[in-house]
């Protein structure tokens, strides 16, 4: 049977978009650090400039932290209405370069360009639709390009802002076995803590391991890790993705009364959803945790942001600040859990997830 052909996957990442923006639509914010979030004590960084990133500022920061790192770091109000509106021109370039088109968020996206009826190739249908996107939105993008989704996301990455990168399929093992194993998409900073305990370093050092070693330690994940080790990704492009949820718990064997005993619990199970968010590619704006005590009561807290929550320390500290809420505990907790939902193209449900503006 004959072997088919490498897919042509594009990754497209829009750069530091939430700022690019404010600083497309004010002149006086080019070339200084911004964040787009909460200036207030408590509030969050949304985005950064790379301005701002060179002072360490990163998205999901307090905002208190962000200024003592960056003095000069001006605040902006976000306007989503303005980020949608904007990533549906981007969307709209798209479509016109394939159909097989999944919107990972506002700011990025995976096209299938394999059966394109271009002439181009995929690194040159990258660079066009840059190229476009830049002529119509005023906004940089970046791109990368191969034959899985995977290493397309990771190419993505690779030349930042502003540029692209390709790993062909010849280029994949050599590329993922050099990398740490905490810069894998899928792999937090929890499990890539857990992989170092074991010795487990690169990618190189993931790709020794047998498949049945990984699933032991880390369940069904392990086969996901075996096969990214080895630069494999079957996944195909989904233009149209319906999820629900993602999330998990755990029952504890004794009841925790404290908020640092289900803070420790609470982290790994962020880690675990944020792993499958990686691993299919799905965000969410509502950040739900449930609880359920020792006489068997359950309850459940939430909150929906207005847009996706963009990183695995986002949605651990939207998750904190819920649990938070319950304390002090007048009795001990038996099951936490944590959940994200209202992912692309849901409604919006519930309370907002206040930034603190």
């Amino acid at each position: 049977m004959e072997t088919p052909p490498p897919r042509k996957i594009i990754h497209l990442d829009m750069d530091a978009f939430y700022a690019s923006v404010e600083q497309r639509d004010n002149p006086e914010l080019r070339g200084r650090p911004v964040a787009v979030g909460g200036s207030r004590e408590r509030g969050v960084v949304a985005a950064a400039s790379y301005e701002a990133r060179q002072f360490g500022v990163r998205s999901a920061m307090a905002s208190a932290v962000a200024r003592r790192r960056c003095p000069a770091l001006l605040f902006v109000k976000p306007r989503f209405d303005v980020y949608k509106a904007v990533s549906q021109q981007i969307r709209a370039i798209f479509a016109e370069y394939t159909e097989l088109v999944e919107p990972l968020s506002l700011d990025e996206a995976y096209l299938d360009v394999t059966h394109s009826p271009s002439p181009l190739t995929a690194t040159e249908l990258a660079r066009e639709i840059r190229a476009r996107i830049f002529q119509e939105t005023q906004l940089h993008a970046s791109a990368g390009i191969s034959y899985n989704k995977f290493l397309a996301k990771l190419a993505s990455d690779y030349r930042k802002p502003n540029g692209q990168y390709v790993i062909r399929p010849h280029q994949g093992l050599a590329f993922v076995e050099t990398l740490a194993v905490g810069q894998f998409h899928g792999i937090g900073h929890v499990t890539a803590a857990r992989l170092n305990a074991l010795g487990i370093f690169t990618g190189l050092d993931l790709r020794q391991q047998p498949e049945a070693f990984l699933r032991q330690h880390f369940g069904k994940a392990g086969s996901y890790y075996y096969a990214i080790a080895r630069a494999e990704d079957h996944r195909p492009v989904q233009p149209n993705r319906v999820r629900k949820s993602i999330g998990s718990e755990t029952t504890f064997e004794h009841d925790l009364t404290t908020l640092t005993e289900l803070g420790a619990v609470l982290l790994p199970l962020v880690e675990s959803v944020w792993k499958v968010c990686e691993r299919t590619n799905a965000r969410g704006r509502t950040v739900t945790i449930k609880v359920k005590y020792a006489d068997f009561q359950q309850i459940t807290r939430s909150r929906t942001g207005f847009a996706p929550v963009p990183t695995q320390d986002a949605l651990a500290l939207a998750a904190l600040e819920l649990l938070r809420t319950q304390v002090p505990l007048d009795k001990g907790v038996r099951l936490l859990g944590v959940t994200i939902s209202t992912l692309e193209g849901e409604q919006e449900p519930g309370r907002q997830l206040v930034l603190g503006l």
